[in-house]
């Protein structure tokens, strides 16, 4: 059984930095992919990042190239997404999620994943 748990959300000023785990049982790296994904209130959810096996290098959505990056460490069983330089439009609560199908973290389209954690808020002030 696949079980997801964000940790790491928080407030913080524009410009400042925050790192995300999404702690992980039931999934194995090679055979998963993984994704984070946010929502704002009053708008839809976005993809944010992905990574998979067999993809040449992370997924990104636009507006956070350059300044997220995505991770994952088998050891500990942790994906991470680490976000720099951070800005107001990033508030939200940000969700990791994993399927077996690669698809929802080359799209970042979270209808292709099945399995969810249960949410970590990031607060970013001016």
């Amino acid at each position: 059984q696949v079980h997801l748990v964000e940790t790491g959300g928080g407030s913080v000023q524009a410009g400042g930095s925050l790192r995300l785990s999404c702690a992980t049982s039931g999934v194995t790296f090679s055979t998963y992919c993984m994704g984070w994904f946010r929502q704002a209130p009053g708008k839809e959810r976005e993809g944010v990042a992905g990574i998979y096996d067999g993809a040449g290098s992370p997924v990104y959505a636009d507006s956070v190239k350059g300044r997220f990056t995505i991770s994952r460490d088998s050891a500990k069983n942790t994906v991470y997404l680490q976000m720099n330089s951070l800005k107001p439009e990033d508030t939200g609560m940000y969700y990791c999620a994993a399927d077996l199908s690669w698809l929802g973290c080359y799209h970042l389209s979270g209808e292709d994943l099945s399995h969810w954690g249960q949410g970590t808020q990031v607060t970013v002030s001016p």
